[in-house]
């Protein structure tokens, strides 16, 4: 009864102390404690490091849906082989991440289908892994809430917290579809905003030379 009422102290301490996995981590911990002789300093240790991995994991999950990836997707599941074209050695170092602290910006150009969305989204996992603010969005997506929230008269705020806030802005299929007069220049004043401020990766599957036919 007294070891129940103990317990019970303990996980509403825990909970107080925003401590939610150490709430489920400290049954077995202790058994496994009393099993194997850890001193109180091994249990707290362990109980410490079991509260940062599932802090650490709720974060990764947290980010992964804030991006708004379609799907996951990892360097490990590309299919260099297929895209025989694609830079292996060179996208491989993307996977440092020094771009996005040198607020650089990537290009993948390519016609459809060699998987230019699947190593955009993968540098993004990586970045959501390495605990920073990623989002993900169609070139078309980013324009019609941006021009929707300029109509409303929300276009500042929108612009601050979907465009400025992610420490990465991944664009996909700029140049799919031709933009408007208006729409031109709401996505330069996406470009202009976050230039050498944070980092980018836009996807298109036209030339550099034919994007005049998009703006």
């Amino acid at each position: 009864m007294m070891m129940e009422l103990q317990h019970q102290r303990l996980m509403a301490l825990a909970g107080q102390l925003q401590l939610e996995s150490l709430i489920s981590a400290a049954p077995a911990l202790s058994q496994q404690a009393v099993d194997q002789e850890w001193s109180y300093m091994d249990f707290l240790e362990h109980l410490l490091h079991e509260e940062k991995l599932a802090r650490h994991q709720r974060k990764q999950a947290m980010y992964t849906r804030m991006a708004a990836f379609p799907a996951v997707k990892t360097f490990e599941e590309y299919d260099f082989t297929f895209a025989t074209g694609a830079p292996q050695k060179q996208l491989q170092s993307l996977r440092s991440l020094s771009f996005i602290e040198r607020n650089e910006n990537i290009v993948l150009l390519g016609p459809s289908g060699v998987g230019k969305t699947h190593l955009a989204i993968a540098m993004g996992y990586e970045a959501v892994r390495a605990g920073i603010k990623v989002r993900f969005t169609t070139a078309a997506d980013l324009l019609l809430q941006l021009s929707t929230a300029q109509r409303q008269g929300r276009y500042k705020t929108t612009l601050q917290r979907g465009v400025m806030a992610p420490r990465l802005l991944i664009i996909d299929e700029t140049g799919y579809l031709p933009f408007s007069q208006e729409e031109a220049k709401l996505f330069f004043q996406v470009i202009a905003k976050r230039y050498e401020k944070s980092a980018m990766i836009l996807t298109s599957n036209l030339p550099f030379g034919q994007w005049d036919q998009t703006f």
